[in-house]
This record gives C-alpha cells, sequence and structure tokens, in this order.
C-alpha cells in the first residue's frame, strides 16, 4: 500500500515537472518572437501625390529615392530634406528602376521596350533592346547582380501586340554588357525580381499565375534549382539585411528567408513596388497607385552597396 501510494505520489510530481517544462518553454516561444520589421510605434506616411502610376521607386548612393510615374512618361527624384524634383521627362515610358555600383541609374523603358542606363553626366546608353535579334516585349523590373551583370523581367501588359519574342521571360545582361542571356522561359508573365547582397540567390515573382520562385545562381549567371517560394505573386519586390522578401499585392507582404509569411504592412493605395532608402536604409519606400508612401523600419536595407 505504502509503495503504491508512493509510486502515485512520484507520478504527480513528474508530471507537476512536465506542466512546468511546458510552461517555462512556451514563454521563452513567445519572447523569441521576433520583433516587427516596422520600427516600433512607425506608420505608414504620405509623402507625395497627384501621379498616375507610380512604380520603380530606387535608392542613390545618398539615400535619394528615385521613382516612375508610368503613364505621366517621368522619373521623379524625392530628395532626403523631402523635396519632389522631376528627373526626367520623356522617360521612354520606364518602370524598373536601380542603381549600379558606379552610381549610373538603370532604367527598364517599357514603352521603348529597352534596358538603358543613364550616367552621372545625363548621358544615356542603351544596354539592350533585343534578344535573337528581335525587339524585347517591354522590360519590367531589373536586379544589378555584384559581378556588374544585371537580370530583368520582360513580360507584355496591355496591348498584347508586338510580343515578337514568343512569350513572357526572363533575362540577364553579362558584366561586359555583350551577351544577353534568356535564363527563365517557362513563366506566365514575370514581374517583380529581386536578389541577395552575396549573388547566390534570385527570387522571380510570377504575377499572372499568383506565385513567386526562388533560384540558385550559377557562376555564368544562368539559374538552377527552381522552387516555390510564396504562394503568391508580385509587382515589385525587395530584401531586408534579415533575408526577408517584400512582395507588393493588395499590401506588402513580408517572407522570411524559408517562404514563411511574417508580417503584413497596410498601406492606403494599392502598393505596385518598394525599396530601402534615406541616410541610413532604414525607411520603407512604397510606390503606390497616384502617391509615394514610407515607413520607418527596424531593419535596413539588404541590397548591395
Amino acid at each position: 500500500m505504502v509503495e503504491r501510494k508512493e509510486k502515485e505520489m512520484s507520478r504527480k510530481v513528474l508530471t507537476g515537472v512536465v506542466l512546468v517544462l511546458l510552461a517555462v518553454a512556451a514563454v521563452v516561444s513567445c519572447g523569441a518572437e521576433k520583433p516587427s520589421v516596422v520600427a516600433e510605434g512607425a506608420k505608414v506616411e504620405k509623402l507625395t501625390g497627384g501621379f498616375k502610376f507610380t512604380e520603380g521607386p530606387a535608392a542613390d548612393a545618398k539615400g535619394n529615392i528615385f521613382f516612375t510615374d508610368i503613364p505621366n512618361n517621368r522619373i521623379h527624384k524625392w530628395t532626403l530634406d523631402g523635396k519632389l524634383v522631376t528627373f526626367k521627362k520623356n522617360s521612354g515610358g520606364a518602370n524598373g528602376l536601380f542603381f549600379d555600383r558606379k552610381g549610373n541609374l538603370l532604367v527598364c523603358e517599357g514603352g521603348s521596350r529597352r534596358l538603358v542606363s543613364i550616367g552621372r553626366n545625363g548621358r544615356k546608353k542603351v544596354l539592350a533592346d533585343k534578344y535573337d535579334n528581335k525587339p524585347l516585349n517591354s522590360p519590367n523590373d531589373l536586379w544589378p547582380d555584384p559581378k556588374g551583370g544585371i537580370y530583368f523581367t520582360d513580360p507584355r501588359y496591355g496591348d498584347r501586340g508586338g510580343m515578337e519574342q514568343g512569350g513572357e521571360h526572363v533575362y540577364y545582361l553579362t558584366p561586359d554588357r555583350k551577351k544577353l542571356i534568356r535564363v527563365i522561359d517557362d513563366l506566365v508573365q514575370p514581374n517583380g525580381i529581386i536578389g541577395t547582397a552575396d549573388g547566390k540567390t534570385l527570387y522571380v515573382a510570377d504575377y499572372a499565375s499568383g506565385k513567386t520562385f526562388v533560384y540558385t545562381i550559377n557562376k555564368d549567371g544562368t539559374l538552377s534549382n527552381k522552387k516555390l517560394f510564396a504562394p503568391e505573386g508580385s509587382d515589385g519586390m525587395t530584401i531586408d539585411n534579415d533575408g526577408n522578401i517584400y512582395l507588393t499585392t493588395n499590401v506588402v507582404a513580408v517572407y522570411n528567408k524559408n517562404g514563411e509569411k511574417i508580417e503584413t504592412i497596410e498601406v492606403p493605395e494599392q502598393p505596385s513596388n518598394v525599396c530601402f532608402g534615406g541616410k541610413d536604409k532604414k525607411m520603407l519606400f512604397i510606390t503606390a497607385r497616384t502617391s509615394l508612401y514610407s515607413v520607418r523600419m527596424r531593419v535596413a536595407s539588404g541590397e548591395q552597396p
């Protein structure tokens, strides 16, 4: 009888210990949750408006933001001191923008159907306008890799004429700017694109199919190891220094590097694209239809300097 009571008491004690350990584990787990990517207390704020359709935000070395207004055929600059400047008129239907390491502004001229570079002196150079001696569709978004090569998407929106390429693809312009390689040919309508600072991984959104894929970047710039990253597409994309990927749909959806959605950022208008900028690259700038918005972040830009 005594032995039975001792065993029963031992079971109760053991059960109690297990419950305590589970409770402690739960507390630790909750405490281990990462804080929001947005800075504490920060809210999305409208910076300027009155545009027709904003797109392609890109930060220069100082943190000024350049963005496009596609229907108005303009590239604008939002300065660090909060001033709006028209950087370029007659932009060729400019869409996606990105600065390379030399400070040149790379531009997807969707209307002119070409990829160009605008130097510090304002001179424009055509980098790519044909593949296999046929005109491109309408370059949309781009990402320059650490080697100096450029990945860009080439969908076709609006008028479906002018599809000499027979489909909508993704290309890679080699660092010497002499060879254009088609690296993806199995997406419906590729759009947003971003890569990691180490040049090893590329993310590409297939807007029409509502999916985003991740690829391994090979030494020659080609891609392999295609995997589904997120079950939703995106217009524009960016990356932070934690490796989180920001997709633009009806909101700004934030995914960690494992493809898990960790947060959403609501915007008054439907976002089209995002980038980090400001002096410390900890401001997230969002182009959204008729306006440009920003929000202070806890994280910073994950793009290569």
